[in-house]
């Protein structure tokens, strides 16, 4: 990827939540884009904390079990190409069922098959990051 095409570089912290039947969260925005939960790191705060809170936020998932943390993946930002992000991503199980977005800007938050996951997703830098961790689900 040519970074030269950037003008702004942001870090996000996010997760892969697997549920006890094997599927995985995901998440639908205002632009109807579909990926994983994450969202901004406070300055100072930690990726995994940042992680945690956006899950919170964005399917209402709270017991978490962290599992792994991935090696962080790049790609432009959705809402604006000029911004590269650099995505922090981890592993979490649960025993909840219920999403329940309390961020406003989530349309809608669901549990998908882990085989289909990636038909659904928007981004083809999610696609690839998500094919390359899917074994160790």
């Amino acid at each position: 990827m040519d970074k030269t095409q950037f003008t702004k570089f942001v870090n996000s912290a996010g997760g892969i939540i697997v549920n006890q039947k094997n599927q995985v969260a995901i998440i639908k925005m205002p632009d109807n884009d579909w990926g994983f939960p994450k969202g901004s790191i406070d300055e100072g705060g930690s990726h995994l904390t940042a992680a945690k809170r956006e899950v919170y936020e964005e399917t209402g998932l709270a017991d978490l079990k962290m599992v792994k943390e991935f090696e962080p993946y790049q790609r432009p930002n959705g809402s604006d190409p000029q911004e590269l992000k650099t995505i922090y991503m981890f592993l979490f199980r649960t025993s909840q069922e219920e999403l329940k977005s309390i961020e406003p800007d989530v349309i809608e938050a669901k549990w998908v098959n882990k085989d289909k996951v990636t038909t659904v997703l928007t981004y083809p830098k999610d696609i690839e990051f998500f094919e390359k961790i899917k074994s160790e689900l």
